[in-house]
């Protein structure tokens, strides 16, 4: 039976197919659908877990325990995960245990475009790379199986365009059934990584993965597609339908498994083919392992390494690849003649800019409003709130991963910058990576002020549940931290919460603390202004004649206030209007009007009266 599945919806499906049983990951763009999907089958567990390292440390509790177990996040969330990764490849596994890293070439929704296919070869694990939604739902089988036959982890790696295009996929209307797994494992030498343990099992993770190597000659996710000899192409992932459409009549080796690679199958396919080149996105993880087994790779004398310096020979080492700069490089190379259109990606149709910002109605752009007044260093993190570095609100001076702008901001303060700087934090990020850190500020007895915007919910990636919500992935009821508490018991004495819509109060008590010593941590809380409660309660404000286009509530950044065609006639400057279909009512632009100038209509008639 066919489905049509984008590729996280596939890997999701392949998952449950194969028996997994067991899910923890943390959500990021472009896996976190892999999560929401899988905890929708019958007969699964499924969990957002505080972290990465935490989801992927449960989900080697469960393949530990003899059930097969999927952890998935997105590329800089293996970052956080990486401890757990090292010591599990070193470990290996009762059942089978699958990591899916989606990476994001182009950086559409992340701070950097690592390749991780590179953690496999440092942890010495298998990564499977899928081209399209049914690779993506067939990988995740075999990667299931991979993990059994050689007790290691198995990494499948996955990028933007598969995880979020869509294609019809073969899939099975059944589940796997597989054995009740057996009593808990008490085997130390395999389980404990004390030194004299690892020690010894370092060899073996050696000779496991010169095995899967031998494996990878036949493996059935490695293929060769022959056609023309001229050309050939040994590409994977998503670059493989690049190369197809590109290069028609070229003859490709397609690796699935990108790492270890299969030796003898690529150099037997480059002594079959006058020329040979490697199509991969981003680092040249193929590229460099074929010459390294001695393969001589295409370059043609004419290439410019100007455009595309680095170490590839042919295609660009950063960006997402398509199929112009795919034609492009190679013509430079001299491998295609055909003409070019640069319209190949562009749509005829000219739409208005509309740079980022935050959503009418968002309640953190009130603390933006004050830190902008207050014009003190701002350590931003990430989450929706970064945007908070956008005009007008212009106030985020560093932004590096999640949890770190406690951390910055303590290391700015103990280095002695004579500026009291504020670090911002998500309640999501929060529950992530923010509370070592501020433990940190409280036990070295930091001069750092820290708010905490809880919105009450995971808002850039989609609105999942956290810690706080009350509600699991799997919409249990659950407990809710209370994170004035958790603060305090971090150590913190001075701490505040507020509701994150009062102006007034946030700026009062920042200057105040402003003028003091010593830790402090102000939260502000109101759930984000897309909830579907929140979203009931939206209630226009409007614009009355008593603006005079001052433009102070253009200055909050707010996308429903722009400047009327009307202009005032002692100033001559824009007056204020509100659109109604985009207003919340969340009075912030009331709140900072020093004219009094925009009320609710209720309010406009009773004052008219």
């Amino acid at each position: 039976m066919k489905r049509l599945l984008s590729g996280n919806e596939a890997v999701a499906r392949g998952a449950w197919e194969a028996g997994c049983s067991v899910a923890s990951g943390y959500p990021g763009t472009p896996s976190t659908e892999i999560m929401e999907t899988f905890a929708l089958y019958p007969n699964v567990y499924a969990e957002w877990a505080p972290n990465e390292k935490v989801g992927l440390d449960v989900a080697i509790g469960a393949a530990y325990a003899g059930k097969r177990a999927i952890s998935t996040m997105k590329h800089v969330g293996l970052n956080v995960a990486a401890d757990a990764l090292f010591y599990v490849a070193m470990t290996g596994i009762e059942a089978g245990l699958v990591i899916v890293s989606a990476d994001d070439p182009s950086m559409h929704s992340s701070q950097n475009e690592q390749d991780n296919r590179q953690y496999a070869k440092f942890s010495r694990i298998p990564c499977l790379d899928p081209s399209d939604s049914q690779d993506a739902r067939d990988y995740a089988i075999a990667a299931f199986n991979l993990s059994e036959q050689f007790d290691t982890p198995v990494l499948l790696r996955l990028t933007t365009r598969v995880c979020h295009t869509s294609g019809a996929v073969e899939v099975s209307e059944s589940q796997a059934n597989l054995p009740e797994p057996g009593k808990y494992p008490r085997n130390p030498l395999k389980y404990v990584m004390i030194p004299a343990n690892a020690r010894q099992k370092h060899p073996v993770i050696e000779a496991r993965i010169a095995e899967i190597a031998q494996f990878a000659e036949n493996f059935e996710l490695n293929r060769v597609e022959w056609r023309d000899t001229d050309l050939g192409i040994i590409t994977g992932g998503i670059a493989y339908q690049y190369a197809r459409e590109v290069f028609p009549s070229a003859s490709i080796l397609k690796l699935g498994m990108v790492y270890p690679l299969p030796k003898k199958l690529i150099t037997d396919f480059a002594a079959k083919v006058k020329k040979v080149i490697v199509l991969e996105e981003l680092d040249p993880f193929i590229e460099d392992q074929v010459r390294a087994i001695g393969v001589n790779l295409f370059l043609h004398s004419e290439h410019d390494s100007r455009e595309y310096p680095m170490t590839k020979s042919i295609f660009p080492v950063f960006g997402e690849l398509n199929p112009t700069i795919v034609r492009k490089a190679a013509k430079r190379a001299g491998l295609y003649n055909g003409e070019i259109q640069d319209s190949d990606w562009k749509v005829d149709v000219q739409l208005p800019p509309r740079p980022p910002t935050l959503c009418p109605g968002c309640p953190h752009r009130s603390s933006f409003y004050v830190l902008n007044k207050l014009k003190v260093p701002v350590n931003g993190d990430i989450g929706c709130y970064t945007l908070g570095v956008a005009p007008p609100l212009s106030t985020t001076d560093t932004c590096g991963c999640m949890g770190a702008s406690i951390g910055v901001a303590h290391g700015a303060s103990v280095a002695g910058d004579k500026e009291r700087h504020v670090a911002v934090v998500g309640d999501s990020t929060f529950f992530h990576s923010g509370i070592a850190p501020l433990i940190n500020v409280a036990y070295n007895k930091s001069n750092v002020i820290t708010i905490i915007m809880d919105n009450r919910v995971t808002g850039m990636t989609g609105h999942q549940e956290n810690p706080g919500t009350g509600k699991t992935l799997q919409n249990q009821e659950t407990v809710s931290l209370d994170i004035q508490a958790l603060v305090r018991a971090c150590g913190i004495t001075k701490v505040l919460t507020v509701e994150a819509y009062d102006v007034d109060l946030i700026e009062k008590t920042l200057r105040q603390w402003l003028k003091e010593d010593g830790p402090a941590v102000l939260i502000t809380k109101e759930e984000c202004a897309l909830l579907p409660a929140a979203r009931k309660r939206y209630i226009s404000l409007e614009v009355t004649d008593q603006c005079n286009g001052c433009t102070v509530c253009f200055r909050i950044g707010c996308p429903a206030i722009t400047k009327s065609a009307e202009l005032d006639p002692k100033y001559n400057r824009p007056l204020a209007e509100i659109d109604a279909a985009l207003c919340t009512g969340c009075e912030i632009c009331a709140q900072v009007c020093p004219r009094d100038a925009i009320l609710f209509r209720n309010q406009m008639i009773s004052k008219a009266n």
